[in-house]
């Protein structure tokens, strides 16, 4: 997909949902859905909020996006992500027919977008995703390792 965006500034508000996330205490990871350049549906992670499986950015982000269409096919957007995306994720996507998302860092431990594997890329599926990676990848890594450090410094504090 041809996409003169500006990646930075969209990531910019991908990371401004994860850090929603971070304030309730959940994983920061951040998302928005772009198109007609402006963002349409935002979401951050509230897996323990909404004590849901269910409950990730980009899930939330691309419910709110079909809600605000009024169509579950998301043809015309691109999806920014802090994190990249889990199977789950990754599988909503191409059943949304988002041409393009944007990845701020690589998530080696879970990540399908290349990470362990690309199911944006399985050629048999009738819907393969393009995908920009690395935009401003320190800054999500470090938000993500950032509160990971917090995290295992509370847990060692209460034991």
């Amino acid at each position: 997909m041809e996409c003169n965006y500006n990646h930075e500034k969209f990531m910019k508000a991908a990371m401004a949902q994860a850090k929603k996330g971070a304030e309730i205490g959940e994983v920061p990871i951040g998302c928005v859905i772009v198109r007609d350049g402006k963002i349409i549906a935002r979401g951050y992670n509230k897996r323990k909020k909404d004590k849901n499986t269910l409950s990730h950015a980009e899930l939330i982000a691309i419910n709110k996006a079909c809600k605000k269409t009024g169509d579950w096919r998301l043809e015309d957007c691109v999806l920014y992500v802090t994190l990249e995306p889990c199977q789950m994720c990754a599988g909503a996507i191409v059943q949304a027919r988002i041409p393009l998302v944007v990845i701020g860092c690589k998530n080696e431990k879970a990540g399908c977008a290349g990470s362990i594997l690309n199911l944006f890329k399985v050629d048999k599926f009738n819907h393969q995703v393009d995908t920009i990676e690395g935009v401003l990848e320190e800054e999500c890594s470090f938000m993500l390792t950032d509160f990971f450090k917090g995290l295992r410094k509370r847990l060692k504090n209460e034991t």
